[in-house]
C-alpha cells in the first residue's frame, strides 16, 4: 500500500496526466467530456491512493481507474435515459397536429411538477430536456460546473418520475427469464 506524502502522490500522478488526457479524449471524442472525465480520475485515485502498491504500474491503475469511471458514467447515462423513454407519453402529449411537435408543451400534471421543482433544478431539466442543451451547454448558460448539471438533471428527474408514477398506472412487471 502507499502511504507516504500525499502531495508527492499527487506529484507522481501529474506526471501521467498528458496521457490520461490522450486516453480520455479517444474514449470521450470530445475535449470538455475528457477534462471532466481525467479530473474525476484524479479524484478517485486520490481518494483511494491506499490501495495503491507502491513500485507497481502508476499509469496502469490510473487508466483503469479512468476507463472504470468512464464506463460507470456511460451506464448511468444509459439508465437516464431509459427513465426519459419510459416517460416520454408525459413530456411529449401536447403536440400540434400538422405541425412540428413543440418542446415547451407539457401535460398539466408534468407542467405541475415541473413548477413544484426548486428553481435551480427546474432550470436544468429546461435545458437539458426541454431546449435539449448538452450539459456542458447548460452548465455554461448556468454559470455551474458541468457535474451541478449532472446533480440537478438527476435529482430533478427522479423527482419528476415520482410526481408522475404517483398518478401514472403501476409499472407493468416483467417475468423472469
Amino acid at each position: 500500500m502507499y502511504r507516504t506524502d500525499p502531495d508527492h502522490f499527487a506529484t507522481m500522478m501529474l506526471e501521467h496526466g498528458p496521457a490520461l488526457m490522450r486516453r480520455a479524449r479517444s474514449l470521450c471524442r470530445n475535449l470538455a467530456d475528457a477534462e471532466d472525465l481525467v479530473q474525476e480520475t484524479y479524484a478517485r485515485a486520490l481518494a483511494h491512493r491506499d490501495g495503491f502498491e507502491l513500485g507497481t504500474n502508476l499509469n496502469a491503475w490510473l487508466r483503469r481507474i479512468l476507463f472504470t469511471t468512464f464506463v460507470s458514467k456511460h451506464r448511468r447515462g444509459t439508465r437516464e435515459r431509459a427513465m426519459l423513454a419510459r416517460y416520454s407519453a408525459e413530456w411529449s402529449a401536447s403536440r400540434n397536429p400538422g405541425n412540428e411537435p413543440t418542446t415547451g408543451a407539457l401535460s398539466p400534471k408534468l407542467a405541475e411538477a415541473l413548477q413544484e421543482l426548486p428553481q435551480p433544478m427546474s432550470n436544468v431539466v429546461r435545458l437539458v430536456d426541454l431546449d435539449e442543451l448538452s450539459y456542458r451547454e447548460a452548465a455554461d448558460r448556468l454559470n455551474v460546473p458541468v457535474g451541478t448539471v449532472m446533480s440537478r438533471l438527476f435529482r430533478g428527474r427522479r423527482r419528476l418520475a415520482g410526481a408522475i408514477s404517483e398518478v401514472a398506472s403501476p409499472p407493468v412487471r416483467r417475468e423472469a427469464a
